[in-house]
């Protein structure tokens, strides 16, 4: 470990390949690595077992020793309130931000209990959304989420961001809608859609076995394939106008039934 030369200009090539990490999915595809800002979600990173390549850090705001204390292996780079404010995704700020290796997303990477309960989003587009999801998951301790036909890039700053830290507490892979039921069917692992169609009301059914809960957007639900697939359709009862709610509390009600007919 060691200190890295200072970086006074927002012209420095270093600078201008972390821009593109904040703003280009495909940037953070070919280097394998993201940025994440702040203490406490490095923090997390670290626990979560990210590899932390480099740390940039305002000496205005974070020292020298509080940045090394996050990370012994990684080098530092000190850097001006210009260049921080450029990389800078958040209002509020703390001084420091990572550049971490991204994690592989394989279903067959996936480490599951042997009664596990798992949380499946299909083509979620909204980062806030997806950040929720993954604060739910955390809260309720699921072996697992997994994003079905991904819309965006899990290590976009806007999700990373709202998950306040719960998209490195989470287990998470990504695949097609058929990749990811031919793994549940292999897995022996009952999968409940919730959907307007065929469906029956959500507390009538068994979750206490190695379960999957799978859910749509509120604008088009799921698609018909994990329609058919499904051990069971369920719904949640409706009393008012509108037929739906917002993916992350119509989850959170479903993972929470699970977790209350486990014994949480």
């Amino acid at each position: 470990m060691y200190l890295l030369k200072q970086i006074t200009s927002i012209q420095n090539p270093h600078i201008k390949s972390l821009v593109q990490l904040q703003e280009k999915a495909k940037a953070r595809k070919q280097s394998g690595t993201f940025l994440i800002e702040g203490k406490r979600e490095i923090s997390i990173a670290i626990k979560g077992g990210y590899e932390i390549e480099r740390l940039l850090f305002l000496p205005e705001i974070c020292s020298e020793d509080e940045a090394r204390q996050l990370s012994k292996n990684a080098e530092l780079i000190e850097i001006n309130k210009e260049v921080y404010q450029k990389l800078a995704y958040r209002d509020t700020t703390e001084g420091i931000l990572a550049v971490a290796k991204t994690k592989s997303l394989q279903l067959s990477d996936l480490k599951l209990s042997e009664n596990p309960l798992i949380l499946i989003a299909e083509a979620p587009e909204k980062p806030g959304n997806i950040g929720a999801l993954l604060r739910t998951a955390d809260a309720a301790n699921l072996d697992a989420v997994i994003i079905a036909n991904p819309k965006s890039d899990l290590y976009n700053p806007n999700i990373v961001r709202s998950s306040v830290g719960c998209l490195f507490t989470n287990q998470i892979a990504t695949g097609t809608t058929s990749e990811i039921i031919a793994f549940l069917k292999e897995r022996k692992i009952n999968f409940y859609c919730a959907t307007l169609q065929n469906s029956t009301y959500y507390h009538t059914q068994d979750y206490t076995t190695p379960t999957a809960l799978v859910v749509g957007t509120e604008a088009t639900g799921l698609t018909e394939e994990w329609r058919k697939a499904a051990t069971q359709n369920i719904i949640i009862p409706m009393q008012g106008e509108i037929d739906s709610m917002n993916v992350s509390v119509a989850a959170a009600i479903l993972i929470f039934e699970a977790k209350r007919q486990r014994g949480f």
